[in-house]
């Protein structure tokens, strides 16, 4: 299937489902839709992992990210999405997902409601080539580094996220 043809479950801004899209209308329109990111963490919590989307995503092609994610299909809770999202991008299965926070993104044209996570993994990373050319481990201090140099574009969404979350997180927490 085409990626703007996907399925993609429709939510009213208070965060309620309302319906079903398809994902290249969901875009176009600007429609409230909901997504998960899951952060990759090792398991000593010392780096995280940082990675490069496609240049052909829909929606910030080419960005750096440290999440790992997507949308709700119709019908799939924001737990299994975010399961499915880290096999599918980065091929982790079997590791318990912790829920980290909610937020509602809206920059006037991508509005959504993210469901986060973090999980720990030191086993083999595999990129799905269609989702992300380049993926590495970088400390915690080096991804602050990466959202402060203009020279390499992060996702918005993500950094909204990251950012949130380094706010509550210390250099070498774990």
């Amino acid at each position: 299937m085409c990626p703007v043809d996907e399925p993609v479950a429709i939510y009213d801004e208070g965060g309620r489902v309302v319906g079903v899209a398809p994902r290249g209308v969901v875009y176009q329109e600007g429609l409230w839709h909901a997504s998960t990111g899951v952060l990759v963490r090792s398991g000593d919590g010392e780096r995280v992992y940082l990675h490069r989307r496609s240049p052909d995503k829909l929606i910030f092609p080419g960005c750096y990210d440290c999440w790992a994610g997507g949308v709700l299909g119709p019908g799939e809770s924001p737990d299994a999405a975010a399961a499915r999202e880290l096999e599918e991008e980065l091929g982790v299965h079997g590791v318990p997902l912790t829920p980290i926070g909610r937020f509602a993104y809206d920059d006037g044209k991508v509005r959504y409601h993210v469901f986060l996570y973090e999980v720990r993994w030191d086993g083999p990373l595999r990129h799905q080539p269609e989702e992300v050319v380049w993926g590495g481990w970088v400390t915690l201090q080096e991804l602050r580094d990466v959202l402060a140099d203009p020279a390499r574009p992060f996702a918005p969404d993500g950094r909204v996220g990251i950012e949130r979350w380094l706010a509550t997180t210390e250099v070498g927490d774990g």
